[in-house]
């Protein structure tokens, strides 16, 4: 199973990264000529955020790739011992699978609308059917529940370090959009706040 999994999650972080940070991404990019990558070079609030989150993902890269090719340095990551064995690993894997899916699925029914970060200069068409009729914030919740995978199927203090500060970071971050997404869209918005619930 170890030498299973020390293949399976490189390769994993790499589809899921280049799936939704790159293919998805680029497409849009060619279909609008607007890069869906907003700029995060102020000191606002949200580009903070950014900023912290994507060191956050380098840590998880970090852990990924100890367990990987220095197993040797894995004891350094603080290993939870007494949640390893097989059943949470299976469930880890299971929701590493989902997550991908499912976040893919979202930005696919997104389209066009998609952005990572918030585009105050271009306004994007408000999305609320298929996933998006079930969780007003698919991406996010995707990207969580395949964090709350790689600390079950590596179970360490850098693992659940990432998972908290993923968790808190994006909190803030969804808040910051619904704040956003009430402004451009107002009353349609706050119709769409009522009828689905932020995450699912």
């Amino acid at each position: 199973m170890e030498t299973f999994l020390r293949i399976f999650l490189p390769l994993y972080f790499l589809l899921f990264i280049a799936a939704t940070f790159v293919w998805r991404p680029l497409l849009v990019w060619r279909a609008t000529g607007v890069n869906p990558f907003v700029a995060t070079r102020g000191d606002s609030a949200h580009d903070f955020v950014v900023r912290l989150f994507r060191a956050v993902i380098v840590l998880a890269l970090f852990a990924v790739l100890v367990y990987a090719f220095a197993p040797q340095l894995y004891a350094y990551l603080a290993p939870l011992t007494w949640l390893e064995n097989w059943l949470l690993v299976a469930l880890g894997l299971m929701l590493l699978v989902a997550a991908l899916v499912w976040t893919v699925s979202a930005q696919i029914q997104m389209g066009n609308s998609l952005r990572i970060g918030i585009d105050e200069e271009n306004k994007t068409a408000l999305v609320q059917t298929g996933i998006f009729g079930i969780s007003r914030n698919p991406i996010f919740l995707g990207l969580l529940v395949a964090l709350v995978g790689l600390f079950l199927v590596t179970p360490n203090a850098l693992t659940l370090l990432v998972l908290v500060m993923s968790a808190a970071l994006i909190g803030v971050q969804v808040r910051l959009e619904e704040e956003f997404l009430t402004r451009v869209h107002g009353d349609a918005y706050r119709d769409y706040t009522r009828r689905v619930r932020r995450w699912i």
